[in-house]
């Protein structure tokens, strides 16, 4: 069943804008609610952290490539963001992109640019407007569009949104059958992975709003999180990196806690206890970057887009 939602159809606003936290999943979750449909599947990071009561993610799928892509205007081919001239205009309707590539390549100009992918693109290529977009590396690839891809932005250049690159099988959170069916679809790296991301912007109260960016890295049973908090213009920011163990065996866990979500997620086939140490992990690092200023940072940076 193909659906429209809310952020589709208001193309004329930026999302930092429109101030709805379930811009791209009202719609689904409406039909699900009405069991007109049984499952619905998101990019997880449309996903707010805090689904509406009654609903989980069952499954997240396995993670695509989650970092940011550059597709150049087809005159500016083969170049890459440092080599374009002077004030070239760059198309991205993130804040988060914005404010990081502000602070790493001060001689661009960064503009909105909404629309679904091939919209952006024909804007992009028909119009001499931009220089280049930034879109996300797994839109790009899902869509088969990877040779558009001119330049791959590592985490050096620009962290990625919570979530990023992974999909969401959204289900009701008593249906059973569903839950037992889609959850052969989980991936337990991206689960571990996706939790500790979305712990973290849930501690922070992040959302569209504000520039909140991560990376992660899951290595020898140590999961690495990076996150970031950003001012609109990329001037001020906090970064930092924590990690924590999760290997441990998996034990049957049924009964009463069987059905435990980690910020919206069930996942009975991955450790318990290791969804429990990437949640911590999160929580852990927002709360070190809020006592290091974080809050004003993000409420300054609220404020401005709010103004805007």
């Amino acid at each position: 069943v193909a659906m429209s939602t809310t952020g589709d159809k208001i193309l004329d606003t930026a999302l930092s804008k429109i101030g709805e936290k379930s811009l791209f999943t009202k719609e689904l979750e409406n039909a699900l609610e009405r069991n007109e449909v049984d499952l619905v599947v998101h990019s997880l990071k449309d996903l707010p952290t805090c689904l509406p009561p009654g609903f989980t993610i069952g499954a997240v799928c396995k993670r695509e490539n989650p970092f940011d892509a550059v597709v150049f205007h087809p005159k500016n081919c083969g170049k890459t963001l440092s080599l374009l001239p002077e004030k070239s205009v760059i198309g991205t309707s993130s804040l988060r992109r914005a404010a990081q590539l502000k602070k790493k390549f001060p001689h661009l100009e960064f503009r909105d640019i909404r629309g679904n992918l091939n919209t952006r693109l024909k804007k992009l290529d028909e119009k001499e407007d931009f220089s280049a977009i930034i879109l996300a590396a797994a839109g790009l690839k899902r869509m088969g569009w990877e040779n558009r891809i001119g330049q791959l932005l590592g985490p050096e250049d620009c962290l990625y949104a919570v979530g990023q690159g992974a999909l969401a099988v959204e289900v009701r959170a008593k249906d059973q059958e569903i839950l037992n069916m889609v959850s052969a679809l989980h991936d337990a790296d991206t689960v571990l992975c996706c939790i500790a991301e979305r712990a973290f912007m849930k501690r922070l109260e992040g959302g569209c709003s504000v520039p909140v960016a991560v990376n992660t890295l899951l290595k020898d049973g140590q999961l690495y999180l990076t996150g970031a908090v950003y001012s609109l213009d990329g001037s001020d920011s906090l970064k930092e990196t924590m990690q924590t163990g999760v290997s441990y065996p998996h034990q049957n866990e049924d009964g009463p806690n069987d059905d435990v979500q980690h910020v919206g997620i069930t996942a009975k086939n991955v450790p318990g206890q290791a969804q429990e140490a990437a949640e911590n992990l999160g929580v852990e690092l927002a709360s070190l970057l809020l006592s290091k200023g974080a809050k004003h940072i993000l409420s300054v940076a609220r404020q401005l887009n709010d103004a805007r």
